[in-house]
């Protein structure tokens, strides 16, 4: 489960991140080089079954992480070897075809030899192999000055490993935001369909802070990779027009394609400190590209001479998303005025008509006593006003028709439950409490 992503981006804790399914849990950074030596990195009982593996499929992940193919038996199998100009000593044989007696036996042999590399990319093979993904890679290029500054303070890179994947994370999420609807200024609002559509997200290690790769299941995050992948592009082209001609206008067009602020945040955040960074996409090999997107993406290149335009979009998208007006219904949970009498502002638990968790809102006194009265008999206020998308959308104005809502029984328990729970803290807040 990925923790809270409602906090300011700038400085909030980053979600979790689950262990892929073909690796042991990622070692210290101390004990890197020690664990990358040792004979065995996996188990057999979590690689995938071979009887399920595509041989084209493992062929055409071994390339696109770089491994050489070596010759072999034509039509009968291929010979593969790990990246780098040697090779190393290893090989994987890869059946042509499932059409032949021994395929299942060769590809038992060849994920056995993915699992006990020491290469860094066999695990990124494996972990394709168990759940059909699509990648998201991310390469930063880190000053080699502050490579070593960290190395020095003992850190090993960790600060700059942290930095990317916190940038990467965002990114994601900017992707997931963009598919719940096009914006330039997401907010709070659609934030938790959003982090909960990467939940199955696997995020490898960030060595160093130069490299990562995220895994999207095809079956819960094909719509995230591929409108990613066209608002990466698209927030590309706007910052290349912005650059020749100092028009703003290619970021507008850009809204529907998936530009908002959270992603020029986020690719700030990724260049920031770094020398450039670039962004691949690639789609299962099983399942091809989606709509609208070509077979084989070009990887997106930023760099320190796009921070100023990213920035300029950013707070463009901010101050130009207009408010909502919206009608909520929301439980109390929150209640704070100067003194025992007169306006007050309340915290609403927003369950339905607006996509956003919570929001406060500014009532007169009249419509306090009414918020007040609902919140000690367990019943939700139901609200109109407009949603400030200065505020993040969290914040409710020109608030009218506050009535009380009646719900279910099993609901009003509930709210019943965190009343009791609360009590004192409550009868505090309407005596006139500062906030």
């Amino acid at each position: 489960m990925h923790r809270s992503m409602d906090e300011p981006v700038g400085g909030g804790a980053e979600p979790d991140t689950r262990a892929h399914p073909a690796e042991v849990p990622e070692p210290d950074p101390r004990a890197a080089r020690e664990t990358r030596a040792a004979p065995d990195r996996g188990t057999s009982d979590a690689l995938p079954d071979p009887a399920a593996v595509d041989p084209a499929v493992l062929g055409a992940l071994l390339a696109r992480h770089g491994w050489c193919l070596r010759g072999g038996a034509a039509g009968r199998y291929t010979r593969w070897t790990p990246p780098g100009p040697a090779g190393g000593p290893a090989s994987l044989l890869v059946p042509a075809s499932a059409a032949f007696s021994d395929t299942e036996d060769l590809l038992a042999e060849a994920l056995a030899a993915l699992a006990r590399s020491a290469e860094p990319s066999a695990r990124d093979v494996l972990v394709a192999l168990a759940v059909p993904s699509d990648e998201v890679r991310w390469w930063r290029e880190v000053p080699e000055e502050t490579v070593a500054a960290a190395g020095a303070a003992g850190a090993a890179g960790w600060g700059e490993a942290e930095a990317l994947r916190s940038a990467a994370l965002r990114i994601l999420l900017a992707g997931s935001l963009a598919v719940r609807g096009p914006a330039g200024h997401h907010g709070a609002r659609h934030r938790r369909r959003a982090r909960a559509a990467l939940d199955d997200v696997l995020i490898g290690p960030a060595p160093g802070g130069r490299r990562l790769t995220a895994f999207l299941p095809v079956a819960s995050g094909r719509a995230v990779a591929g409108r990613l992948y066209r608002a990466l592009h698209a927030a590309r082209e706007a910052v290349d027009y912005q650059r020749a001609t100092g028009g703003m206008e290619a970021f507008d067009a850009a809204v529907p394609a998936g530009v908002s602020r959270e992603l020029t945040d986020a690719l700030v955040a990724l260049v920031r400190g770094s020398e450039g960074a670039r962004i691949t996409v690639d789609w299962a090999p099983s399942c091809g590209a989606p709509g609208n997107c070509p077979d084989r993406p070009e990887p997106v290149d930023f760099s320190p001479g796009d921070l100023p335009a990213l920035r300029l979009a950013g707070t463009r998208y901010r101050r130009e998303e207009p408010s909502v007006p919206v009608r909520i219904t929301g439980a109390v949970v929150r209640m704070r005025r100067p003194g025992p009498r007169g306006p007050g502002s309340v915290r609403l638990r927003v369950l339905a008509g607006a996509e956003v968790a919570h929001v406060r809102v500014e009532l007169d006194e009249e419509a306090y006593r009414i918020a007040g009265h609902a919140h000690l008999v367990g019943l939700p206020l139901r609200v109109e006003g407009l949603l400030e998308s200065r505020g993040g959308f969290r914040r409710l104005t020109g608030a009218t028709q506050v009535a009380p809502v009646q719900v279910d029984e099993a609901e009003r328990d509930r709210l019943m439950k965190a009343l009791q729970e609360n009590l004192d803290w409550f009868e505090e807040a309407c005596a006139g409490d500062e906030e």
